[in-house]
């Protein structure tokens, strides 16, 4: 059932339960889903700081950087032109900054909105969880709607951070070959653009590394990539934790969102000193960049009053261990 908790942030939070499984959302820091547990055990990444309020331009490594948050209308900082004037968009965008708001709750899912402030756009989700006889299945349903009289440039990309452990395995379906590279830590992979071998990927240094397995927590690796534009047999991609007895599988509309992000992180960031993520994001996306101001056949215009919607789930399935 849906019920209020009292969270590590010191206010009420919403905790959703199905056996097992119990999902923590944080409706006054964006929405975040703070918290996907099987029984103790977490499968998101836990925060680097102690969650607290957020400015409008604060950079995300300066938070808690952790859990699963909405990237819109953009992942990376950046200045955009639109028919009301310049936009100015923030580190990860608006809505990891903004309380949200309720809309509904019921048993097992609860629907919540947040309005971005560089762009007039805004995010309704509906988060659902039930279990099936292998494990559990986390829905999630999108709404973005354009609340101006202008037409609205728009990307968004799902910001989940699964914790990982080395040996864990990143699974991508047998077709996807290759990646375009985003950024790589020490520029280690390349340059931003560079396509790179899936799974076995030459290094700058004429190494070879198999990308699809995790490496040690103090590695210093940080590296972005995407997949796509993906065809309706690759619309998934799994995590797989032995360790844990579970297989994260994430699925998706390829014909709404049809790119894949892939954030692979062992203790490379933030590049600051202090905590690093271990973690792996697989991020459903509109665009196969991180910045809205890189244009492309993707780019996305929403029009006066419109909306566009999409699904996306995760599936914990239970594993031998």
């Amino acid at each position: 059932m849906a019920e209020s908790v009292t969270s590590i942030a010191g206010i009420e939070n919403v905790l959703i339960r199905a056996g097992e499984c119990a999902v923590t959302v944080l409706p006054q820091f964006g929405g975040k889903i703070a918290s996907i547990r099987i029984g103790e055990r977490e499968l998101l990444q836990m925060p680097l700081a102690p969650i607290a309020p957020r400015t409008r331009t604060m950079a995300f490594d300066a938070g808690d950087a952790s859990g699963w948050d909405e990237c819109l209308p953009s992942v990376g900082a950046c200045t955009v032109k639109t028919e009301a004037g310049v936009a100015a968009i923030p580190d990860h965008g608006d809505l990891w900054r903004v309380e949200w708001q309720p809309m509904a709750r019921e048993a097992h899912s609860v629907t919540y909105r947040g309005e971005c402030f560089s762009l007039p756009l805004r995010l309704e989700r509906t988060v659902t969880l039930t279990e099936g006889a292998t494990g559990w299945t986390l829905s999630l349903d999108y709404s973005v709607a354009n609340l101006s009289s202008e037409r609205v440039p728009w990307s968004w990309a799902a910001h989940p951070l699964f914790a990982v452990e080395e040996g864990d395995r990143i699974v991508l379906p047998e077709s996807i070959t290759s990646l375009r590279l985003e950024g790589s830590g020490g520029g280690r992979l390349g340059k931003g653009g560079d396509s790179v071998a899936w799974p076995i990927a030459q290094l700058v240094n004429g190494h070879r590394t198999n990308l699809s397995v995790a490496d040690a927590p103090d590695s210093g690796i940080g590296d972005k990539l995407f997949a796509g534009p993906l065809r309706g047999s690759e619309e998934w991609c799994a995590l797989e934790r032995p360790s844990v007895g579970v297989r994260i599988r994430v699925t998706f509309d390829a014909e709404a969102t049809p790119y894949l992000g892939l954030w692979i992180c062992y203790g490379g960031w933030p590049e600051k000193p202090g905590p690093k993520q271990v973690c792996v994001a697989m991020e459903p996306a509109t665009a196969p960049v991180d910045s809205l101001a890189t244009t492309g056949p993707w780019s996305r215009v929403l029009e006066p009053g419109d909306c566009f919607s999409w699904p996306m789930e995760v599936e914990i399935q239970r594993i031998e261990r």
